[in-house]
């Protein structure tokens, strides 16, 4: 492709040298660039790609797009300079890549929790519906039927366009993705065409990048103001947040919720461990997920579908058949009749959220277990949060290690024990290593008891000082059970 068009809508600034130049890739990681490449310097987190560009250019880049022109200038090299890198990356990944998302309907889905089961299950939807269909997600990226392995919650730019393009070459008719405030914030969705977004809720999370929950909020909020006005934003009017998403967008305003006026409405017919039963819009409608945060998700999914295009009764019928995704609410009862149940739920809301619809679903007469971490190198305030909840409202808390990470463990658990109310000390206890505190629980617990191991979910794996040992939390509880039965 030539320089210049690859360049399309970017933020120019100014140029040295010529732009109808035939280029190779477009790469952004220096180690990847070869003969004729167009290298994209971005300003990172951790480090900075204008410190690349020598190396870029020994490697045979032909043009560099950055924030700030070199002092030396190499013979023969296009320099262009833009206002932001990432931006321009975003949009020249769409043009390299032939603007994939005009040729599919993308939806993105963005708040706190939720985001993973909303939109896999509108994955899972529309396949059943006879549609080809992908995925962008946390757990996995579904191109059609091939899978492939997710590393971010919103990949690169340069990694969207080229599953999106993969997507349209394989007739995907709709695609649906998650969109995290990383992702969001670092311009990862410029460029992109949705044909609708989704707001689930906003809580505590994400503020050891962010600083602010304002702040937070307001990227969110970007995401919303940037949708075309033929495209649909869908929001969540029981979070408070979920107006805010909706004041500047050009988009169809939908809303949707439980407890308070919307144009989609569900109410909780009966809720218990095979499933709930929901009024949705007057329809009735039973489905395998549980609790009430699943209630929203699924109310998201049924006007999400209605407003793609899907005929009414069509969803419902679809909706009945969907599964639980990896890691969300997945539960296993043992010979003993001990109940465990592994889920993702790494925040403050989501540990509640689960812990509620465990009080729901259980009848008082037997223990509830929770196993549970923080993340190491991320948000530490929420770390007391999360330990008060565990301990306040379960009969057994035992914290224990996440992805550690760069941190050391023991400072993680002393950090989360500070949210401990002394009246909870003695219902606590503190286990390092995670397969040994799922072990603990599963000794403490007797027939009919209830164990939730809250915080990695899907992930297989365990992060320790930059090396990921595998570790999967349902095959361990399921392993550490079947020992203890025999």
């Amino acid at each position: 492709m030539q320089l210049k068009d690859i360049l399309y809508k970017t933020a120019i600034e100014a140029v040295k040298g010529p732009t109808d130049i035939k280029v190779g890739k477009v790469e952004f990681d220096s180690r990847l660039v070869g003969q004729d490449d167009v290298f994209v310097a971005i300003k990172g987190t951790l480090s900075d790609g204008h410190e690349y560009i020598e190396k870029a250019l020994a490697q045979g880049a032909k043009a560099i797009v950055c924030e700030d022109l070199p002092e030396n200038a190499h013979a023969g090299v296009t320099y262009v300079q833009v206002a932001n890198s990432a931006a321009a990356l975003a949009f020249m990944a769409t043009n390299y890549y032939g603007n994939p998302s005009h040729n599919l309907k993308l939806v993105g889905v963005t708040g706190t929790n939720g985001k993973t089961t909303i939109a896999t299950l509108l994955y899972q939807l529309f396949k059943s519906a006879g549609y080809k269909t992908g995925l962008l997600s946390t757990v996995k990226i579904m191109v059609g039927d091939t899978e492939h392995k997710a590393t971010h919650t919103t990949p690169d730019s340069l990694t969207i366009n080229r599953y999106l393009h993969q997507m349209t070459e394989e007739g995907v008719e709709y695609c649906f993705m998650e969109v995290s405030s990383h992702g969001i914030h670092q311009s990862r969705t410029e460029g992109l065409l949705f044909a609708g977004g989704i707001f689930t809720n906003l809580s505590h999370d994400h503020l050891d990048y962010h600083k602010t929950f304002a702040e937070y909020r307001d990227v969110k909020k970007t995401f919303f103001d940037q949708l075309p006005k033929d495209a649909f934003a869908l929001v969540n009017v029981d979070d408070k947040n979920g107006l805010v998403m909706l004041q500047n967008t050009k988009a169809k305003k939908l809303t949707y919720a439980l407890k308070t006026y919307a144009d989609y409405k569900a109410q909780i017919l009966e809720n218990q461990l095979s499933g709930l039963l929901l009024k949705i819009n007057e329809q009735e409608v039973w489905v395998k997920l549980i609790g009430t945060f699943n209630a929203y998700n699924l109310l998201a999914i049924y006007a999400a579908a209605v407003n793609l295009g899907l005929e009414k009764q069509e969803v419902l019928t679809l909706m009945s058949s969907l599964e639980s995704v990896s890691g969300r609410f997945q539960f296993i009862v043992s010979d003993t009749n001990i109940t465990a149940i592994v889920d993702y739920a790494h925040t403050p809301d989501a540990l509640e959220n689960v812990l509620k619809t465990i009080e729901n679903i259980r009848t008082r007469n037997e223990k509830l277990i929770t196993v549970v971490g923080c993340g190491g190198d991320r948000d530490k305030t929420k770390r007391p949060l999360m330990a008060h909840i565990a301990s306040s409202m379960s009969d057994q808390a035992i914290f224990t290690s996440d992805n550690p990470r760069n941190e050391v463990p023991e400072d993680i658990i002393a950090d989360m024990e500070q949210g401990v109310e002394p009246q909870n000390y003695k219902k606590t206890v503190a286990v390092v290593d995670r397969r040994q505190a799922i072990k603990i629980a599963c000794q403490l617990a007797l027939p009919n008891d209830i164990i939730l191991i809250a915080g990695k979910g899907h992930e297989t794996y365990q992060e320790t000082k930059g090396e990921r040992t595998h570790f999967d939390d349902m095959e361990t509880v399921k392993e550490i059970l079947a020992q203890l039965n025999k």
